[in-house]
């Protein structure tokens, strides 16, 4: 599975408090790759782009109160998009969650 979240980074703590969660996130099990990326042409917009051996282990990296500590601040300023994805072999039928 792959998560991507992106970011219009606004002030120079941004980078550091996504290093935090990128470095938190990266030791969570299940976890099998992740890394901070800036974009070349727009220097303010920023993106977590991380690989998951499942979508469950994707969504229980939020349990628990230290992920809700070093996650939900920065996870609140992301851009408001879908961002999790699979292989369409692995889809299977992808039915909107609502209409």
């Amino acid at each position: 599975m792959l998560a991507i979240s992106r970011f219009r980074a606004a002030g120079v703590d941004f980078a550091e408090e996504a290093a935090a969660a990128v470095t938190w996130w990266r030791e969570r099990p299940g976890c099998l790759g992740i890394d901070l990326v800036r974009n070349l042409d727009e220097p303010d917009l920023w993106a977590i782009v991380s690989r998951w051996e499942s979508v469950g282990a994707y969504r229980r990296s939020f349990n628990g109160y230290e992920a809700k500590m070093v996650l939900t601040p920065l996870l609140s300023r992301a851009i408001d998009e879908a961002g999790a994805y699979l292989p369409p072999e692995e889809l299977g039928d992808n039915l909107p969650r609502s209409l």
